[in-house]
């Protein structure tokens, strides 16, 4: 009684050491998705997540509130495309087109809410990409700017009710005078500067001398609050950037605009207040009507957009680590079977397409139920753990390995054909026989492996023939003696 006391008491304590490991990883991704929710539904701007059919996977409140959804139908059911405010105003186009360049795309549309009319939308479609470079998801944020365009009307306006709108406007706005640096930029045209990109680049001093000629006018309560200044007086500086290289890099921009009269340009900017906080701000310029040749009244709009860009960023960065870790093996860190099918039928897609080479590796331990019998479940995992260092080491992008079943992977090498991929299988055999395993555990054991190799287009035409085509040159390599390398059979 007492040995097979002994005997199951390291095993409990082995299995539990697992089952936490489990939990832990199980743990780690709600958390993961609390988080994204809560970060969702207290955002002040809306959010929505939508895959490349245009399946809505996920949306926040505030935009459920600011976009008019099919009556009576769940935001989770809906395709974006079936949303007719959108698809009339070219939202799907935009979006189809993000995910076309694989790059973020902003625009402005007036939409009609759901209770209070139209409204005019600020949309940010920001692209999701895999490990592979392809587009999964487009994040889209939207800003009710109707506060904005308003404040863009009030420029037009003249007088008493202009100076009350550009104090009291909830934008923050400065009005500066450019009417000397645009005299002086048709003065370098016509002594014959015809370029001005050329010309600032040659005299980079310039940047500066021009910059001073920009005389600020007057700015209202909400430029102060965006500054968190309580006084005027705290506004030593100007918001110009204190680096070089990027004030420079802004300037020049700027004197290119004036210079060719089109100042209205939105841009983003980073900016620090007068306690030193950043802030990100969405810039916008308006010359004031009456002023279209002289510049001398240029009101410049500043929305801050820190939190959006913040949520974006947050947003982003778990969105890939919760997609990466579904598609990853818990005790490894290699990719699961799911990523693998996935993966796999795009690469041979594209080997296809550019009529490249594609081979994979079957790989299995041989005799390691001998291990786990004379060392325990929980040195077994560790083993495994240390066999798949030993393959990521031994490969490079874009190869991958799969922690495929137990103590079985599969190694995917784009690129590579049967012979090439012989001599990574057999550098992986090397790596193996050179290394002890379990050291850390006290232990020095040996593990060694068979290898099964299929490859495209020489043994297979799709995934599933080449798995089965690796898998059968594994089987038989298991059959004649394992520690060596298989090669499928020619397909006819």
């Amino acid at each position: 009684m007492t040995s097979e006391y002994q005997t199951r008491e390291p095993l409990k304590s082995e299995v539990e050491a697992l089952r936490r490991q489990l939990s832990e990883a199980e743990e780690a991704l709600r958390n993961l998705e609390r988080r994204n929710r809560l970060l969702g539904d207290s955002a002040p701007f809306g959010i929505l997540a939508a895959d490349t059919k245009g399946r809505i996977t996920g949306s926040n409140r505030k935009i459920q509130e600011m976009i008019p959804w099919p009556t009576g139908q769940d935001p989770a059911s809906v395709k974006l495309f079936e949303i007719k405010s959108l698809a009339e105003a070219g939202v799907v186009d935009e979006f189809q087109q993000c995910i076309k360049m694989k790059a973020p795309i902003v625009s402005q549309h007036a939409c009609v809410a759901q209770h209070d009319g139209k409204c005019h939308l600020k949309f940010f479609f920001s692209p999701v990409v895999d490990e592979i470079g392809a587009v999964r998801e487009v994040l889209l944020f939207l800003e009710d700017i109707t506060h904005q365009i308003t404040a863009e009307e009030m420029v037009r306006e003249s007088g008493e009710r202009y100076r009350l709108l550009f104090q009291y406007s909830p934008i923050a706005l400065i009005e500066r005078d450019a009417s000397r640096l645009k005299s002086y930029l048709e003065q370098l045209r016509g002594s014959g500067i015809a370029d001005f990109s050329d010309y600032l680049q040659k005299n980079p001093h310039e940047a500066t001398h021009c910059m001073g000629m920009i005389q600020t006018v007057a700015f209202n309560d909400a430029f102060l609050r965006l500054l968190e200044a309580d006084h005027p007086d705290q506004l030593k500086t100007d918001l110009y950037p204190k680096d070089a290289g990027e004030f420079l890099r802004m300037a020049h921009e700027v004197l290119l605009m004036i210079a060719a009269g089109d100042i209205s340009h939105e841009r983003e900017r980073v900016l620090f207040t007068v306690k030193g906080n950043r802030k990100n701000v969405l810039i916008k310029a308006l010359i004031v009507t009456g002023h279209e040749d002289t510049f001398a009244r240029i009101v410049i709009s500043l929305v801050d957009i820190s939190e959006r860009k913040r949520a974006e960023e947050a947003l982003r960065i778990s969105e890939q680590k919760f997609r990466e870790q579904a598609l990853r093996d818990n005790l490894t860190g290699l990719y699961n079977r799911r990523y693998l099918y996935k993966s796999l039928s795009e690469l041979i897609g594209t080997c296809k397409a550019e009529g490249a080479p594609l081979s994979l590796v079957f790989m299995d331990l041989d005799n390691f139920k001998q291990v786990v019998d004379a060392h325990g479940h929980l040195n077994g995992s560790r083993a495994i753990q240390e066999v798949a260092a030993t393959i990521r080491n031994s490969i490079s992008e874009p190869s991958y390995a799969v922690a495929y079943a137990g103590d079985e992977f599969v190694i995917v090498l784009p690129g590579s054909n049967p012979s090439q991929a012989v001599e990574t299988a057999d550098f992986i055999r090397a790596a193996m026989s050179h290394a002890l395993y379990l050291h850390d555990q006290g232990l020095d054991v040996k593990l060694r492996a068979s290898f099964g190799i299929g490859a495209f287009p020489d043994h297979a035409e799709d995934v599933t023939e080449l798995l089965a085509a690796a898998d059968r040159a594994l089987f038989a390599i298991k059959g004649k003696g394992k520690n060596a390398i298989g090669l499928a059979a020619t397909s006819c």
